[in-house]
């Protein structure tokens, strides 16, 4: 029988993949907190600052979310005083976020925190290895999100020979 540990370690990508994303979440919880922001809420955020008013709908396909993720994201940080849920102006199912003056005001401090929590985590990379690293984590996303073929099974391979 074979070590599961040594059979789950032995894939390193996984293991340093995993390791590195851990590391960046909690990096980024700590930068958003000191601004009374979760980890996440800074991409809603975004969307808002670029179009306020947008529905949780909007937000959701905006940054390829679930809308309840959305819906529960945007409750909590109606509780923070970041947004504030207001009636359609047309449609009364449905409601629009709305940035408050202070989700307005941490426009520039959350912008200079991204930056910052980027420089710092890419800091050895030179220039044109965080352009490549980019286009990996890129070619990654691809990779995991578009539908690819099944390959044949042999036996059909067979099936088509006879």
């Amino acid at each position: 029988m074979r070590d599961w540990w040594v059979d789950w370690t032995s894939d390193e990508f996984q293991i340093v993949f995993w390791s590195a994303k851990r590391a960046m979440k909690e990096a980024a919880d700590a930068t958003y907190r000191q601004h009374g922001v979760r980890e996440g809420q800074q991409f809603i955020l975004m969307c808002l600052w670029y179009e306020d008013g947008l529905t949780p709908g909007e937000i959701a396909r905006r940054l390829g979310l679930a809308t309840p993720t959305v819906t529960k994201a945007t409750t909590r940080m109606e509780a923070s005083g970041l947004v504030e849920r207001r009636p359609h102006p047309r449609d009364a199912r449905l409601v629009c976020v709305h940035l408050t003056q202070r989700g307005h005001e941490l426009r520039g401090t959350l912008a200079a925190a991204m930056r910052d929590l980027s420089e710092r985590a890419l800091r050895s990379f030179t220039p044109t290895e965080r352009q490549e690293f980019i286009r990996f984590l890129s070619g990654l996303y691809h990779n995991l999100t578009t539908p690819t073929l099944e390959p044949e099974s042999p036996a059909a391979n067979r099936d088509l020979e006879q």
